[in-house]
């Protein structure tokens, strides 16, 4: 299956598998896997799940990742130009891994277990929730024996999280655009980062306007006649938005998050991934959210 709606080609963080297999982690005294220093061969086309996998100290478990997986720095050394959108089976079977990891299936499973029928493909769906991310984190740990890191991990999130959400709620009336392109394509509070954006009791603007649709794409005359509080750009990287392109444009003068300055730029791949700087996102969140209180 070939994605070709715009926004799901771009964002990774959003597309969905359909597909969950999961398995124990292979023997650590399997002659085929010992070469990592691990006890399996990981080859990942996630790279939510290989931020997680370098965060429970897993990163000798990994031969290969997409070419989408550039974070962090000690990944480039197992960086290809492998796509996770279009993933090539021949290409991933050059590696010899015993598990592959995958957060969108475009039909390699098939390819790949009917190529190997003993190779473990782990799928990790988008998460939807912050306890989804958590329950990531544990099974890689338990897939690469490192349930000790991966515990370690998770509970440093939770304390981060705690720190920078303790105490902090959005004045009365506060209301939010999230802009994930520059096609003003958002997202609603029933999404993974509505969910977040939504525990400090703010509105999302995009909340209803395509029923059923949790990515709408808005207009601007929507948008400035929502007058949102706060706009947080999740395209800077992708389509160089910033807070002075966005006060550039016709009419976006009026509304209250450029009078105020409340325009927040982020990391367009913290934004779009559900690894452990999920936490970066939310104290990004936070700070915008208390600075509305002063």
């Amino acid at each position: 299956m070939k994605m070709t709606h715009p926004l799901k080609r771009r964002v990774f963080a959003i597309t969905a598998a359909s597909l969950l297999i999961l398995s124990a982690c292979g023997d650590s005294s399997d002659s085929s896997s010992t070469e990592t220093g691990c006890g399996v061969k990981i080859v990942s086309l996630s790279p939510s799940a290989t931020e997680m996998l370098y965060g429970i100290d897993a990163g000798d478990c990994i031969v290969a990742v997409d070419s989408l997986s550039t974070f962090p720095a000690e990944a480039a050394d197992k960086l290809t130009d492998i796509s996770a959108f279009e993933p090539s089976a021949e290409a991933i079977l050059a590696f010899e891994p015993t598990h592959v990891l995958i957060s969108y299936d475009p039909g390699i499973v098939d390819q790949l277990t009917a190529a190997d029928p003993n190779i473990v493909i782990w799928t990790g769906d988008a998460a939807t929730s912050i306890d989804g991310v958590y329950s990531q984190i544990t099974e890689l740990g338990e897939v690469t024996g490192k349930q000790t890191a991966a515990e370690e991990l998770i509970a440093s999130m939770k304390e981060r999280i705690a720190k920078a959400t303790e105490g902090i709620t959005a004045p009365e009336g506060t209301s939010v655009f999230y802009e994930v392109d520059d096609n003003l394509f958002s997202l609603t509070s029933n999404t993974f980062v509505g969910t977040l954006l939504a525990s400090f009791g703010v509105t999302n603007i995009a909340d209803g306007v395509v029923a059923g649709n949790d990515y709408p794409q808005l207009n601007a005359e929507a948008v400035i006649a929502a007058n949102p509080t706060v706009i947080f750009l999740a395209d800077t990287k992708c389509c160089g938005q910033t807070a002075d392109t966005v006060a550039a444009r016709p009419g976006w003068g009026a509304i209250a998050a450029v009078q105020n300055d409340n325009i927040i730029e982020l990391d367009d791949d913290v934004a779009q991934r559900w690894g452990p700087r999920v936490v970066d996102l939310v104290e990004q969140f936070a700070t915008a959210i208390s600075a509305l209180n002063n």
